[in-house]
């Protein structure tokens, strides 16, 4: 039976693993019947990706799938050039170096990679409506993570084409977040955008809650924040990731190369708006958001 070793940045997510074996049983593998997974988390603990990946390449597995971020996709690639890996992450892999280009990436390694950055000013600029204008915007980021410089440069030009002051609070803890959230009121923010990142996609029920506590308007990254009373989302839908990346493994033990294997990229984006929390935080949303929404939550 062949192993399939899973490297995860966060901890264990269902909605995660749902997907990811909904792809494997595309191509006919189910954990168990006709796979064995071995699961590695590092809990949002970036330093001991390198460990895990390297435990994982040192044991039999026949592939790697690398999730949740690029630490764990760039930490996998250290830890063999020879093993297949199967990357999720939000950054230009031709730049990290993890392949040599989309159509082909000629090395061991393929996956798919939403390149977030990209949609940060569409949720500045949700915020831009909703936020009145005397009060700054704001953007939680995680200062621990490689790619917030070029985060931090895409916000900040976005935030200043709209005119607007921009706030940025960091958090790669627990306990950050709520230092975070209490620094936005001391602050006087009026409304908050999340990046897509692994750690605070992971802790989505903690920030979806300070943000109801304070009274925040807050945009999320993606729809799983919005399903649990998040205000808004704006972004692709995670599940479909995972799918593909199920999809991709299972195809590599069918005997597919990942050089051959092309990079794959959302295509399409969703806006998701609960309107039970719009009541609540005593927001009337303008009838030209709410027509561009792909699901409103009542």
């Amino acid at each position: 039976m062949p192993v399939v070793g899973f490297l995860s940045s966060i901890s264990e997510e269902a909605y995660v693993l749902a997907a990811f074996r909904r792809g494997l049983l595309e191509l006919g593998y189910v954990e168990g019947r006709d796979v064995t997974i071995e699961y590695r988390y590092a809990e949002g603990q970036y330093d001991r990706l390198p460990a895990l990946a390297s435990e994982l390449a040192s044991s039999p597995v026949n592939v790697i799938a690398a999730v949740g971020s690029s630490p764990a996709a760039l930490a996998a690639k250290s830890a063999t050039q020879k093993i297949p890996i199967v990357f999720f992450l939000g950054a230009d892999v031709v730049e990290l170096g993890l392949v040599a280009s989309y159509n082909r990436p000629g090395g061991n390694a393929t996956g798919v990679s939403v390149i977030d950055t990209s949609l940060t000013p569409k949720r500045l600029e949700l915020l831009d409506v909703l936020v009145p204008r005397s009060a700054p915007i704001a953007e939680l980021v995680n200062p621990t993570n490689r790619l917030l410089d070029a985060e931090l440069k895409v916000a900040r030009e976005a935030a200043r084409t709209l005119g607007r002051d921009l706030i940025i609070v960091g958090a790669g803890a627990d306990a950050e977040l709520d230092a975070a959230f209490a620094t936005l009121a001391q602050r006087g923010a009026g409304g908050l955008a999340v990046w897509q990142e692994a750690f605070l996609t992971n802790r989505r029920r903690q920030i979806v809650a300070l943000a109801q506590g304070y009274r925040l308007p807050t945009v999320y990254p993606n729809r799983l924040s919005s399903e649990i009373g998040g205000l808004m989302s704006y972004g692709n839908n995670p599940s479909e990731s995972y799918r593909q990346v199920g999809i991709y493994v299972g195809k590599i033990l069918r005997g597919a190369s990942p050089a051959d294997l092309p990079v794959s990229q959302p295509t399409t984006y969703e806006l998701v708006i609960n309107l039970k929390t719009a009541k609540a935080l005593g927001l009337d949303v303008p009838a030209t958001v709410l027509a561009r929404a792909d699901e409103v939550i009542e």
